[in-house]
């Protein structure tokens, strides 16, 4: 195992992981251990992983979340010796120097939080690529208010699950990410929340940067979209949750 290591939830990602892993490897950057966390797919999406050209680890948990697949990822690592942890999604394309980009903050801080972009491969509209990512931005700046905390280290600051870099230390130290159902909360600002009780050195990175697929705010809309991520206020049917 690497010093760094960079973790993929996936379930029933057969279609998009292979994008996901060749972004990875095509990394400025290839000095890390990748490993993909096979969340009770019921496709080849283990499969597909484990017979990637480049080097995956593939490790299976069978509780759904994507909390709970990123936190096994996350605790397969540590154990292993990685001090460093990266983590996106099968649905994303990490920019060709996020490795690289992640790494060098990580030395400086203990929780990198960074830019998510609509992946351009889904021709998405001008209001997908502008108007959307404001909105949320300013649902971020609300968010100060609804998470603000006395014993906070570290203010609260816009984060996605599926671009963040944490210290393997600060992950163990605050309790690392939530192992719930995808539909009982926020994986990514509970483990923020939880990382701002034990460390002020937690940044937004605008520098570190993915590309995430559309297909949720395509399918849901843009107001049940925004509901689901705004402390699950829209809750779709049971089947149609469990989706990176």
């Amino acid at each position: 195992m690497r010093d760094l290591a960079v973790v993929v939830p996936a379930y029933n990602e057969s279609r998009l992981l292979p994008g996901t892993l060749a972004a990875l490897a095509v990394q400025s950057d290839q000095d890390f251990t990748l490993i993909v966390v096979d969340n009770a797919s019921t496709d080849d999406t283990a499969a597909v992983a484990a017979g990637f050209s480049g080097e995956v680890e593939v490790v299976t948990e069978p509780a759904p979340g994507a909390g709970t697949a990123a936190d096994t990822g996350f605790r397969h690592a540590i154990r292993h010796g990685a001090t460093k942890l990266l983590r996106t999604d099968a649905d994303c394309l990490p920019a060709p120097d996020w490795v690289a980009t992640g790494r060098a903050l990580l030395d400086r801080h203990d929780l990198v939080c960074g830019r998510s972009v609509p992946r351009r491969d889904e021709n998405p509209t001008w209001a997908q690529r502008r108007i959307y990512p404001a909105v949320v931005r300013l649902a971020a700046r609300a968010g100060r208010w609804q998470h603000r905390s006395a014993s906070a280290r570290a203010p609260f600051v816009l984060v996605h699950g599926h671009n963040l870099a944490i210290t393997a230390d600060l992950y163990e130290r605050c309790g690392g990410t939530p192992r719930e159902a995808l539909e009982d909360g926020a994986e990514d600002v509970t483990l923020l929340n939880r990382a701002r009780q034990h460390s002020e050195r937690i940044v937004r990175a605008e520098e570190l940067v993915v590309e995430t697929s559309l297909r949720r705010l395509r399918g849901w809309g843009a107001r049940r979209t925004f509901l689901w991520h705004w402390d699950r206020r829209y809750r779709p049917q049971a089947e149609a949750v469990h989706v990176r």
